[in-house]
């Protein structure tokens, strides 16, 4: 297949540029992006894109690399552009976030790219990557436990960076610059099979060419597309979702986000999935999130999990809330909310609601004339039902007092400490002022919301009239 044909039908389909677009080339000496380089200059004599700027980042991480950047300023000055190149220390971000060499590369080298594209006033970056990345990509991801977005690999179209190249095969761009006795740089840490990418291109993909199916490439590229295509579907889902059972938190420290679990059951696995990975993905600091650490999450949905760290945070439930805090860049250790919480104390009427906005939840009490009449109450959120007569009015909605004592139902009316209950149930120490508490004229602890109400207000006759207590979070993002 003609090369340039085969990119032009590539950007025309995923709408990556037009004639009035602005492209930086990410140029990093080797083959792929060697190739993007002519291959895209051709566009732009033609009149289909405009070549902004030549980009190259210097990692500082072989001996060569210094090379490879004049090389990389050769081809730039042959096309009659000087090179913008930038360079970072790699190692130290990698030793100061905790990243791995790869990670820590990428993110200083789209950091350089993004700046460059704003300083020359470019709409999109332009990389090379390959339909032979793309099936290393798909391995990669697979392996380490991704879900449809992780295994969808890369788009075409990122944000700002477009991959021209993507449907394009390694080898058909190595022929399309020997066809013109155009050289590129051979980059020796590729032949480094420590690096997981460099095992899966010369030891998984070869065996599965060789053993399974000789379009292996082809075949891991089309499932990438088909999970691409199935999680754009889930994600508009999830958006809803998300309006829904999430409210977002920014700090000065780190961030926070509370997810609404009661909003999240009921709903397909899949999706809840996705509003969990996007949360986890805002508050991981650029850590991967793998589908162990989604799935671990959504047992704490279910109440089936304690608290944990997972990547760059901490995740605890919170009576109906899943509450996930990420660790500011460049520290270490288990997340502590930023912010100490205040005692607060609001008045529940019945039939009422009040929003207890420290915990980002609301709380609503109503009255039906038997237990049967609750079955009808099917809204989302936690929910609880007690006598009615048992209950001395009025009603009110506060967070734990140091000598909080109550019976939890099923120890047969043997009072606890509310902290030992706490402990019993892996609540988090900096997390267990955030949870509501309703208590009654006496100050009697009818339900620790989300958990268990008190053995005294049980509903002992179904005929009985009770008090349904309903607990939500605040749906929304702030």
């Amino acid at each position: 297949m003609d090369v340039l044909a085969h990119v032009r039908r590539t950007i025309r389909r995923h709408q990556l540029a037009g004639p009035d677009t602005r492209v930086v080339l990410a140029l990093s000496g080797g083959s792929d992006s060697v190739a993007l380089v002519h291959l895209l200059m051709e566009l732009h004599r033609k009149g289909e894109l405009q070549v902004a700027a030549i980009a190259h980042f210097n990692h500082q991480l072989r001996p060569e690399a210094e090379a490879d950047e004049r090389f990389s300023a050769e081809v730039a000055a042959s096309f009659g552009y000087a090179l913008l190149a930038g360079r970072g220390d790699v190692k130290a971000l990698a030793n100061r976030d905790r990243l791995s060499l790869e990670h820590a590369a990428r993110r200083a080298r789209h950091g350089f790219l993004e700046e460059t594209r704003l300083a020359v006033g470019a709409g999109v970056v332009a990389t090379g990557h390959t339909r032979d990345d793309q099936a290393e990509t798909f391995l990669l991801r697979l392996v380490r436990g991704a879900g449809s977005k992780g295994l969808g690999s890369m788009y075409p179209r990122s944000g700002a960076i477009v991959r021209p190249l993507i449907e394009c095969r390694r080898a058909e761009l190595r022929d399309y610059l020997t066809a013109r006795q155009q050289s590129w740089m051979n980059d020796a840490s590729n032949d480094d099979v420590s690096i997981p990418r460099n095992r899966v291109r010369a030891e998984l993909l070869p065996l599965l060419e060789q053993r399974f199916n000789p379009a292996i490439v082809d075949v891991l590229a089309a499932e990438a597309a088909i999970a691409r295509d199935d999680h754009d579907y889930l994600e508009r889902a999830g958006d809803l979702l998300w309006r829904e059972a999430a409210v977002v938190d920014a700090t000065a420290r780190a961030q926070r986000i509370v997810i609404d679990a009661g909003a999240l059951e009921g709903v397909p696995l899949a999706v809840a999935r996705v509003v969990l990975r996007r949360a986890m993905l805002q508050t991981a600091n650029g850590r991967e999130v793998t589908v162990a650490d989604v799935e671990r999450a959504l047992d704490l949905v279910h109440g089936d999990g304690a608290g944990f760290d997972g990547p760059g945070q901490r995740l605890e439930r919170i009576g109906v809330q899943v509450v996930l805090t990420g660790r500011p860049a460049g520290t270490h250790g288990r997340v502590s909310p930023a912010v100490p919480v205040a005692s607060f104390r609001y008045q529940l009427s019945v039939p009422g609601a009040v929003e207890v906005n420290e915990a980002g939840q609301r709380m609503t009490a109503e009255i039906a004339p038997s237990w049967n009449d609750t079955l009808a109450h099917t809204e989302r959120g936690a929910m609880a039902v007690v006598q009615l007569v048992g209950v001395t009015p009025p009603l009110a909605v506060r967070n734990r007092r140091p000598g909080d004592r109550f019976a939890p139902l099923g120890l047969g009316g043997q009072k606890k400490k509310l902290q030992d209950f706490f402990v019993d149930r892996k609540v988090a120490r900096a997390e267990r002022d955030l949870v509501p508490l309703v208590v009654d004229a006496a100050d009697r602890i009818v339900w620790v919301g989300g958990h268990t109400i008190d053995e005294a207000f049980r509903v002992t006759n179904p005929a009985q009239a009770v008090i349904i207590l309903r607990l939500k979070g605040l749906g929304g993002s702030v």
